[in-house]
């Protein structure tokens, strides 16, 4: 007697467990499309529990419009140990225990149908900018030795092109992970290919600005302890005078562009967290290399101070040079609290050293504490959700965001791997219905322990010593062949395409009326379904079908 099988089509928003029960789901047969967009979708498969021990395996082949390229992942499981901070969750999550949890989109080599047990197998389409509007159904054939299962996906590809994504979009990008975790000379050529690789995957789910590190980075460091150094400016101190190389930076500058990725930040001036201290920085002297500056250097000491109106000059030329500085912002340091004295005093201090070396207008930090702006001390806060309407409330207008390692209760939006990817997805809304011009989500390829205390290895340590909920630490996993995708990071996409979608629209109705058809929603209130996030999409491609 045959195995009896189960295949259902499922949108790109379901996360799939082994363990799942399959009546819970709701099958989809088809999607709007822009030309020019990115489409995903699941293929869930499993059989019913028989006396056979053995796993059935499966041929896959896909059949669609010649025009269409389409791509099929396996969606992997991965170990979390920490879904969320202990009491600081809600009820909006898939599950808040330890346990397997799906995520990777690895590349599909041999496709096994098991019994008793739930995987999915991820679609992807993109749609040629120049494709004819018109419906067009996507067939993937399953081929077992005792049956055969169609599940086609129609996509109905509307007559307007996809706009370009106008939000500035940053992870933060961590060259010196991708040293450690494939045990690579820093600034080798096999380095500088992983980096090529990794700023690819970063365009590739829409990252269009990056953290650029013309010194070793003064973040998520233990104080007194050192990440790997790595600086792209070559310094030089001679007889107490400084001059300075720009060969690296430059290379950096040409490899991103050639990604796509015109738009950069310069790596934080003084350390993290209001430590007052400075970042590493190594030079030539006439003793040899030498650390001039570091954790034993206080961030207003005299010395560091004539580095900067040394440095900074020349690094505003070369930026100026290269074409390169309007697309750039600088930091002071990362996440001051306002409730802190010595983060203000710090901060007090790195602003007064630089006030006069960078445009107020240049200069942008996470900042969540809007009494900072209130001093005259930021112009360009990037808030923490929780803490964006507090900056509207002001009269703020070029707002910017982030999310890390929080929100993770109140309904919040956010990626952590345990979180249902409507809380993803749905960002895309929340952001075009704010008027958000940038987002940072933390870590795009973060490879460490909590304060770099030593690397890791990302397909079984994904909390990083359980210092920050699963998925808030890297969203691309490190392949053989480069960065493999996660769900968080495509549907994360989708979401930056929902913004766009938005716009286009927008150019016909007005932002208001867009804004009606999103339905009133904030940040933490917000349709609580993947279906109901999907209908939002649903309803903006319909109206926009009535204009085209």
């Amino acid at each position: 007697m045959g195995k009896t099988y189960h295949f259902l089509q499922l949108s790109s928003l379901e996360k799939v467990f082994v363990d799942d029960d399959i009546s819970r789901m709701k099958e989809t047969f088809g999607a709007y499309a822009l030309k020019g967009e990115r489409v995903s979708w699941q293929i869930l498969y499993t059989a019913d529990v028989t006396d056979s021990v053995f796993n059935s395996k499966a041929q896959v082949r896909v059949s669609a419009d010649e025009r269409l390229t389409v791509l099929l992942r396996q969606v992997g499981n991965v170990p979390v140990t920490m879904p969320t901070y202990p009491n600081q969750s809600d009820e909006f999550y898939l599950r808040k225990t330890p346990g397997v949890y799906p995520d990777i989109l690895a590349p599909l080599e041999v496709m096994l149908v098991r019994e008793g047990r739930c995987h999915s197998l991820f679609v992807t389409c993109e749609v040629p900018c120049d494709m004819e509007a018109g419906e067009y159904p996507i067939t993937v054939t399953f081929t077992m030795d005792d049956a055969e299962v169609e599940k086609t996906f129609t996509l109905r590809v509307l007559n307007a092109l996809l706009p370009p994504q106008k939000l500035t979009y940053t992870q933060w990008f961590h060259a010196d992970s991708l040293a450690s975790y494939y045990n690579l000379e820093i600034f080798s050529e096999e380095h500088w290919e992983r980096i090529d690789q990794f700023l690819a995957g970063a365009a590739r789910i829409g990252i269009n600005m990056i953290l650029t590190p013309v010194f070793t980075l003064a973040l998520d460091t233990e104080v007194g302890k050192e990440r790997p150094t790595l600086q792209l400016v070559d310094v030089f101190r001679k007889n107490g005078v400084y001059s300075f190389g720009f060969a690296r930076l430059k290379r950096w500058i040409e490899l991103c562009k050639k990604n796509g990725i015109e738009r950069f930040e310069i790596s934080h001036l003084f350390a993290q967290w209001g430590t007052g201290f400075t970042p590493k920085i190594e030079a030539e002297t006439e003793q040899g290399r030498e650390k001039i500056f570091g954790w034993h250097t206080p961030a207003a000491d005299s010395g560091y101070r004539e580095f900067l109106q040394a440095f900074l000059p020349e690094l505003i030329g070369f930026l100026k040079a290269e074409g390169v500085y309007d697309n750039s912002v600088f930091h002071i340091f990362d996440e001051p609290n306002f409730e802190d004295e010595k983060h203000v005093k710090h901060y007090k201090e790195g602003f007064d050293m630089i006030r006069d070396l960078i445009p107020l207008e240049k200069v942008m930090d996470a900042v969540s504490h809007y009494e900072l702006c209130e001093m005259g001390l930021v112009k360009n806060a990037v808030s923490i959700t929780t803490s964006v309407d507090q900056f509207i409330e002001h009269g703020y207008t070029d707002v910017w965001a982030y999310t890390c390692c929080f929100p993770t209760d109140k309904g919040y939006s956010n990626r952590f791997i345990a979180m249902p990817s409507y809380r993803n997805r749905i960002l895309g809304f929340q952001l075009y219905t704010y008027g958000i011009n940038g987002f940072l989500n933390w870590g795009y390829n973060f490879y460490y322990s909590q304060l770099m205390r030593r690397k890791i290895n990302p397909f079984i340590e994904l909390s990083g010593d359980e210092g920050w909920p699963a998925g808030d630490t890297f969203s691309v996993y490190p392949g053989e062949q480069g960065p493999i995708e996660s769900l968080r990071s495509e549907v994360f996409f989708e979401a930056l395409q929902d913004i766009r979608v938005c716009q286009l629209l927008e150019n016909y109705i007005g932002c208001d009326a867009v804004k009606d058809i999103i339905g009133k929603i904030t940040f933490n209130e917000y349709p609580r379904s993947n279906e109901e996030v999907l209908a939002i999409r649903t309803r903006i491609n319909e109206k926009l079908a009535e204009f085209i």
